[in-house]
């Protein structure tokens, strides 16, 4: 392996015995036919099943492969944080191994932010829904990327994609603030965009996985909803906490005149409560971002 490779792809792997090595000879031999310089970082996050026996046996005949092994199970955002981290390469490759993600085209995603260098990051823009609980994930995984965009102030193909690409000079100073589960992904996505870096959607085909997912439809789509709030809180709060200010302030104004008119120059406890909490959250909503705009990230 070179010491410098060009390309540095993070594959988490949590209980991926047996299709594994199927994904790491694909991306291999995407990478070798490629020409670029690379090395695979496999990261076992502690299975319980044989998958990093399975890697550390298939080892001599991926030279280009390291493996890590975490002790304990850190969830994928931990992974693709520390893999990132660790990374040699000056381009980051994210994605999976359960077969979901066409990886034989990351070479592609490579090739675009080589002849663009105004793109800093690549995302695998998926054009079907293969996951787990598809009745129930495709409308709030609609909902959640328009409130995405809304927030963002931009159109995003796919918000939670888990193939993408990007420079590391770039998301060094976001990788600190990856969650550990499924919703790194939406972190990184927004924290490019908050941040006017520009993002190119390459569309994907998406298949079904191989395996049991780990997904959790209620308790990850709470995360996602939390995670896109709380990043454009970090960036952008205004974004958020202006809207509903403004409105209180108006709804409060309208009813204080429709008092005076009714009531003789009276304004009821509701009025008052109504107008003041938008007075209140706008307050907030101004301090909180004087302190982003002093941060001097």
């Amino acid at each position: 392996m070179e010491a410098t490779p060009y390309v540095t792809i993070v594959l988490p792997c949590y209980n991926e015995q047996d299709h594994v090595i199927d994904e790491v000879e694909r991306i291999c031999a995407a990478m070798d036919a490629s020409g670029y310089s690379y090395e695979l970082l496999a990261v076992d996050d502690c299975s319980k099943d044989e998958t990093l026996a399975r890697l550390h046996e298939a080892a001599p005949r991926f030279p280009n492969m390291r493996i890590k092994a975490f002790h304990r199970n850190g969830g994928s955002g931990t992974v693709r944080r520390i893999g990132s981290q660790e990374a040699r390469g000056e381009i980051v490759v994210w994605t999976d191994a359960d077969m979901t993600y066409p990886n034989e085209r990351i070479p592609e995603l490579v090739q675009i932010l080589e002849k663009d260098q105004t793109v800093d990051q690549v995302v695998g823009a998926r054009t079907s829904e293969e996951g787990s609980h598809k009745l129930l994930r495709v409308p709030a995984k609609w909902v959640i990327r328009k409130v995405a965009e809304r927030l963002a102030g931009q159109k995003i193909p796919d918000l939670n994609s888990g193939l993408r690409a990007f420079r590391k000079s770039v998301a060094k100073p976001y990788l600190r603030l990856l969650p550990p589960g499924f919703s790194c992904v939406t972190t990184i996505t927004l924290a490019f965009l908050s941040n006017q870096h520009d993002v190119y959607y390459l569309p994907i085909d998406y298949a079904k996985r191989a395996g049991k997912s780990k997904f959790s439809f209620f308790s990850d789509a709470y995360r996602y909803i939390l995670q896109v709030l709380r990043m454009i809180m970090y960036f952008n709060p205004l974004k958020v906490l202006m809207p509903p200010a403004l409105w209180l302030v108006a709804i409060g104004g309208v009813k204080g005149v429709y008092d005076v008119v009714r009531y003789g120059f009276y304004l009821t406890s509701n009025t008052i409560v109504i107008f003041l909490s938008g007075m209140l959250i706008g307050s907030v909503a101004l301090l909180a971002d004087l302190i982003v705009r002093s941060r001097g990230e």
